[in-house]
């Protein structure tokens, strides 16, 4: 164990402000030891230094115990802030994750020494907001789902080597077939391994929902039969399998973690729509639906866009409790969903919204971009600003929409009840008349709609 005494820049000599937490203090977290700040008063040498070992973890408790320390700030730094988080919080401490990029430390005084202390005099006036953290029960959901999708991920790759070992063999399997990981590809890339050299043979494993023919395939599949590419082709579908494998594991234990929540929904069952897809490619094999159903109390999949498998991935990471965020807008601007505010001499500079690695966001915004084909008034939405925008805007704008209605629904227990494209364009051509009226009263002009448009001579 190793615990040393440092000395760092005096702070008596700083401006005085504001004391918010007086019971404050500041933790730069690393990989190999930590550096913790508190008050002058508190102790001979106000910042030591203590190693990541668990021990020592119990060392820095204690230490802030002896000081007085009530509430602590500490940067989220990669994964090493997990443990320590942990220990602190069993002590009942109060505290605060912050996110590294909205920190900035003196411009050329950075050392580890500084930075702890920085943050404890930020942490001391109130001037810092702690990161959003679930409770352990969604934490560990959000754990399976994010290792599932590692997992998928790393499957994925091995769908490219399958390709690429194919492709050295001048077979191009994957022209013919949409998805070479499907029924009909997985089959013939099976049979090959297993010896079938016979193209005709190969391509007699077509499934009826192939829309390239017999011979079509047959004739993609005659190439250059070499060893070491069948041996790349060989390991990439035993890893592929191996992996999906580890995928199936991990449902089973997401399927188990969804039984130990609460059941809200009254018994009641979930109502099934006919015209949306049951399940995504990917999605785990159970009933998504209705188990999100249960765990909510409400039909978040009744929104335009959005299955089960997006309302697991959404809860994994947001949760249950909308109390987090008081209003549908801070949850957007958390999400980075909604436009940004920046203005300068009273002139508006930029309104693009924050960068963000919101698995949440991300999820929400595939979603949006779902919906350009849809007869909703939602698609119509996307499809309106697609055209005045742009795609990326419009989703990110029909992805803040859909924000705030999990935000509504989650909160106030409200159905969801979509209205089709005739009400939005309805809408929206009364909007636009109510604006052209205004606009031309104001200029002294009056606004006469004729009898009927399409009468009218071209």
């Amino acid at each position: 164990m190793q615990n040393k005494q440092l000395n760092g820049p005096d702070q008596s000599q700083r401006p005085e402000f504001l004391q918010i937490n007086l019971n404050a203090a500041g933790i730069d977290v690393g990989s190999r030891n930590h550096y913790v700040a508190v008050r002058q008063d508190r102790d001979k040498q106000p910042v030591r230094m203590f190693d990541a070992f668990t021990a020592d973890l119990y060392d820095l408790a204690d230490w802030l115990e002896a000081c007085g320390v009530e509430t602590v700030a500490m940067e989220s730094t990669g994964v090493y802030w997990i443990p320590l988080f942990d220990v602190l919080e069993q002590r009942g401490f109060e505290v605060k994750l912050v996110d590294p990029r909205r920190l900035k430390s003196v411009p050329g005084r950075k050392t580890d020494v500084v930075d702890c202390q920085w943050l404890q005099q930020l942490h001391t006036y109130g001037l810092l907001s702690g990161a959003f953290r679930p409770p352990e029960c969604i934490r560990q959901l959000r754990s399976y789902l994010r290792h599932r999708s590692m997992l998928i991920e790393y499957a994925a790759h091995h769908i490219q080597h399958m390709q690429k070992a194919l492709t050295q063999m001048n077979m191009k399997l994957q022209h013919v077939l949409s998805d070479i990981t499907g029924k009909t590809g997985m089959d013939i890339i099976r049979a090959i391994i297993a010896g079938e050299r016979d193209p005709l043979k190969l391509a007699e494993l077509r499934n009826y929902r192939v829309r390239a023919d017999k011979e079509t395939i047959a004739k993609a599949l005659q190439g250059h039969w070499q060893d070491e590419h069948l041996l790349e082709l060989t390991h990439a579908v035993e890893l592929y399998d191996a992996y999906h494998e580890k995928v199936a594991e991990c449902d089973q234990r997401i399927e188990a973690h969804l039984n130990t929540f609460e059941d809200r929904s009254d018994g009641e069952d979930v109502e099934r729509d006919p015209r949306k897809r049951t399940q995504q490619h990917n999605a785990p094999k159970f009933d998504l639906q209705t188990y999100m159903y249960q765990m909510t109390g409400v039909d978040l999949t009744k929104i335009d866009g959005i299955d089960g498998y997006t309302v697991l991935k959404l809860i994994s990471e947001i949760g249950l409790d909308m109390n987090q965020w008081p209003t549908a807008k801070h949850f957007a601007s958390w999400l980075g969903l909604c436009p940004g505010s920046k203005i300068t001499g009273g002139k508006q500079k930029s309104s693009r919204s924050k960068v963000s690695a919101s698995r949440a966001a991300a999820a929400l915004r595939l979603s949006a971009g779902s919906l350009h084909s849809s007869k909703t008034a939602l698609g119509a939405y996307l499809r309106r600003k697609k055209a005045k925008m742009g795609s990326p805007e419009a989703i990110t704008a029909t992805a803040h929409k859909l924000a705030r209605l999990v935000y509504a629904m989650l909160k106030y227990g409200r159905d969801y009840m979509g209205a089709g494209q005739d009400y939005y364009e309805r809408q929206y051509r009364e909007r636009v008349l109510r604006n052209m009226t205004r606009t031309a009263e104001q200029l002294g002009y009056k606004l006469v709609m004729i009898a009927d448009p399409d009468l009218e001579p071209a």
